[in-house]
C-alpha cells in the first residue's frame, strides 16, 4: 500500500513537473530578460523552474533518458560538454573541479527538459512562444520609446532589462524579430499576417537603433533560409522585401556600416596565433584569454563562436560542435512539413551568423549568448526526438479550395451536421470529412487546428495500442476551416451495440468489457474529454476502438482520480448511458473497471457519482 501511495506520489509530481513547471521556466527564460534587473535573476529563474525540476524528473523517471541518448544532436552536446570538462586537465587550476560541472550540467538539461516538454506538453509551445514574443515586442516598443527620449548622434540603445550592451541587445531583438518573419511566412490568416507586418518593424527598428551591424548579416541569413526552407508566394515577397531593405540600409545607413572600426580582423589575427600554439586539444575549458589588438585595452573575448571553441577545445571539440549544428539543419531541412522545425532552424541561422562576429566562453550560465545557439538546438532536438517516436512522418496541412472542397464532397452522405451545416461526412470512397469551425486566432484551436491534433492524438493512441482511424489527408478551408479525412473503423458504436443487444447478460457482459478498457485508458494517462458510448466503437473483433479523437490529451503518467470522475460525470449527462452504466448494470462497470485496477480503487471511483440508492447497495 505504501509502494503505491508513493508511485502515485512520483507520478503526480513528475506529471506537474511536465504540465506546469516547465512551461513556465520555458516562458521565462525566452523572455525575462527584458524585464530582470540583471542576468543573476534570470539565473535563479532558470535553475528553479527548468534546470532543477527537470534533474528531479528524470531521477524520477531514468526512462526518459533512453530517448535523449538515441538523438543525436544531444549525444553530439553530451560529447562536446565531456570533452570541454576533459579539458581542465591541462586549463590553469580551479577552486573547485565539482563546480565547474554545474554549468554544462544545467545546459544538458536544458535539452532534456525541452524534450520532456515537446513529449508532454506539445500543444503549449506555439502559445508559450507567441506570449515571449509579445513581451519582446511590448518591451521594445518601450525601449525605443526611452531611446528616442535621450537620442544623440552616434548613440547606440541598449534596452531595458538586464540589458548592458548594444551588440547583445541586438542578439535578442534579432532573434524575436526571426521569430514574427516566421509567423508571417507560416500563418494562414490574413488577421495574424497583418499583426506580424508592424511587430517585425517594430523589431527591425531595435536593431537598427543598437547600431550593431552583425545581426544585419544573420537576419539576411536567416530570411534566405526561411524563404527557401518554405517556399511559397510569400518567399518571393519576403526576397524582394530583402533587396529593397538591403538597399535602403546602404544608402541610408551606410554610415553605420562604415564609420566604426570594430578590430575583428585584428583580433582573429591574433586568435589564429594562439589557436596554432594547441590546434587539436586547445587550452582547456577554464583557460585565460587575453587579447590586445592595440585599441587601448584588453580584450577577453575572440569575438567570433568558432575562434573560441578551437580556442578552449581544439579541433577535437570543435568537430561535435559543428556536427549538432550541421545535423540540425540537416534534418530541419528534412522534417521541413513542421513549422516549429522551420522556426528553430532560422534561429539557429541567425545564431550562426551572428556567431560569426560575437562569442565568449564555450560554455555558459543561461544569457543572450544562449538564444544563438543552444535555445534553437534544444528545441530542435526535443522536435526530432518527438518525430522519431511518430510511426509516420507528419502530413502536410494541405489548402482546400472550394471548388475541390465541392468535388471532394460531391454525392457524400451527411453523417452529423449542426446549425452551419455538415460536420461529418461519408465520401464516395467510403472515407470519412470531419471538419472543425474556425476558431479565434488567440485560441488554443487557433494555434493548433483542431484537425491537427485529430491526426496526432490518433497516432499517439496507435502507440499505446489503441485502435483509432487512420488518418488519410489534413486540409486548410478558404474560409479558415480545417478538416481531416480518415478511415473509419469497422464496426458501430457502443450505444447502438447495447441497443442492439439480445438480453440483459449480453448488456452487462458488454459494460463489464468497457469498464476494463476505460480503466486502461485512465491507467495509460489517456484523458477522453468527450468520452461517451457513442464515440466507442464496438470492432468486428470485439474490441475497442476510439473514434473523434480531437479532444483529448494524454498525460505522462495515468490519471488522477478527479480526471477519472470527470470523464464519467461526461457520460452522465446522457440519460440512456446513465441508465445502463450507474443504475441497470452498475456491478458490471465496477467489476471490469476493477480488473485493470483493483476493487477498491473502482469502489472509490464509482461511489461519489453513484445516486444514493445504488450507493447504499454498495455497503
Amino acid at each position: 500500500m505504501q509502494l503505491n501511495a508513493l508511485r502515485n506520489t512520483s507520478n503526480r509530481v513528475f506529471d506537474f513537473i511536465c504540465l506546469w513547471i516547465l512551461p513556465i521556466g520555458y516562458l521565462l527564460l525566452l523572455c525575462a530578460l527584458f524585464f530582470l534587473p540583471g542576468r543573476s535573476g534570470l539565473h535563479k529563474l532558470y535553475y528553479g523552474l527548468f534546470s532543477i525540476p527537470t534533474l528531479i524528473a528524470l531521477c524520477m523517471r531514468p526512462s526518459e533518458l533512453k530517448n535523449l541518448l538515441r538523438e543525436p544532436i544531444f549525444i553530439a552536446v553530451l560529447l562536446f560538454c565531456s570533452w570541454a570538462l576533459i579539458s581542465l586537465a591541462w586549463s590553469p587550476p580551479v577552486d573547485s573541479v565539482a563546480g565547474e560541472f554545474k554549468t554544462p550540467l544545467h545546459l544538458l538539461m536544458l535539452f532534456a527538459g525541452c524534450s520532456l516538454l515537446v513529449n508532454y506538453r506539445r500543444e503549449m509551445l506555439q502559445p508559450l512562444l507567441f506570449c515571449a514574443a509579445t513581451v519582446a515586442l511590448i518591451a521594445s516598443v518601450l525601449n525605443l520609446y526611452a531611446f528616442s527620449k535621450v537620442y544623440t548622434h552616434g548613440a547606440r540603445m541598449i534596452g531595458g532589462g538586464a540589458f548592458d550592451n548594444p551588440l547583445l541587445s541586438s542578439h535578442l531583438f534579432g532573434f524575436y524579430l526571426v521569430y514574427w518573419l516566421w509567423l508571417s511566412m507560416t500563418c494562414q490568416r490574413m488577421r495574424v499576417l497583418f499583426l506580424t507586418i508592424p511587430a517585425m518593424g517594430i523589431m527591425f527598428a531595435t536593431v537598427l537603433a543598437t547600431g550593431s551591424r552583425t545581426p544585419l548579416v544573420a537576419l539576411t541569413l536567416a530570411a534566405a533560409w526561411i524563404s527557401f526552407i518554405c517556399w511559397n508566394r510569400r518567399s518571393i515577397i519576403l526576397i524582394a522585401a530583402m533587396l529593397i531593405c538591403g538597399t535602403t540600409v546602404l544608402f541610408l545607413f551606410s554610415h553605420m556600416l562604415g564609420e566604426r572600426n570594430s578590430y575583428r580582423i585584428e583580433i582573429w589575427t591574433l586568435m589564429l596565433g594562439y589557436i596554432a600554439e594547441h590546434p587539436w586539444i586547445g587550452h582547456g575549458y577554464n583557460a585565460d584569454l587575453v587579447v590586445d589588438a592595440g585599441i587601448g585595452y584588453l580584450l577577453a573575448e575572440p569575438h567570433n563562436f568558432t575562434l573560441g571553441v578551437l580556442y578552449y577545445v581544439g579541433i577535437i571539440g570543435l568537430l561535435p560542435w559543428l556536427f549538432m549544428q550541421a545535423w540540425g539543419l540537416f534534418k530541419s531541412w528534412q522534417l521541413r512539413s513542421t513549422p516549429l522545425l522551420i522556426l528553430a532552424s532560422t534561429w539557429l541561422i541567425f545564431g550562426i551568423g551572428a556567431g560569426l562576429t560575437e562569442g565568449g566562453g564555450i560554455l555558459s550560465r543561461p544569457k543572450e549568448h544562449w538564444f544563438l545557439l543552444w535555445i534553437p538546438l534544444a528545441l530542435i532536438a526535443a522536435l526530432c526526438i518527438s518525430q522519431r517516436a511518430r510511426r509516420s512522418p507528419p502530413l502536410p496541412q494541405q489548402a482546400l479550395t472550394p471548388a475541390a472542397l465541392e468535388q471532394l464532397t460531391a454525392n457524400a452522405h451527411v453523417i452529423e451536421s449542426d446549425g452551419l451545416g455538415p460536420k461529418v461526412l461519408r465520401l464516395e470512397d467510403g472515407s470519412f470529412l470531419k471538419l472543425f469551425r474556425p476558431r479565434r486566432w488567440y485560441t488554443s484551436g487557433g494555434f493548433n487546428p483542431y484537425s491537427q491534433r485529430f491526426a496526432e492524438n490518433s497516432e499517439q493512441l496507435r502507440d499505446l495500442g489503441i485502435v483509432t482511424p487512420t488518418t488519410l489527408a489534413l486540409y486548410r478551408l478558404a474560409d479558415g476551416s480545417s478538416a481531416v479525412r480518415y478511415q473509419p473503423l469497422p464496426g458501430q458504436t457502443l450505444r447502438q451495440s447495447l441497443q442492439s443487444a439480445a438480453s440483459a447478460q449480453e448488456r452487462s457482459a458488454l459494460i463489464e468489457r468497457f469498464g476494463a478498457f476505460m480503466a486502461s485508458l485512465h491507467q495509460r494517462g489517456v484523458y477522453f474529454r468527450s468520452l461517451h458510448l457513442a464515440n466507442v466503437l464496438v470492432l468486428e473483433n470485439g474490441e475497442f476502438g476510439l473514434i473523434d479523437l480531437a479532444d483529448l490529451r494524454v498525460y505522462p503518467s495515468a490519471l488522477r482520480t478527479s480526471l477519472r470522475q470527470r470523464n464519467l460525470r461526461h457520460m452522465q449527462r446522457y440519460a440512456e448511458d446513465s441508465q445502463w452504466l450507474f443504475q441497470e448494470h452498475l456491478p458490471a462497470l465496477q467489476a471490469g473497471y476493477a480488473q485493470q485496477t483493483s476493487m477498491v480503487q473502482a469502489l472509490g471511483l464509482l461511489k461519489p457519482l453513484m445516486p444514493a440508492s445504488a450507493a447504499k447497495g454498495l455497503h
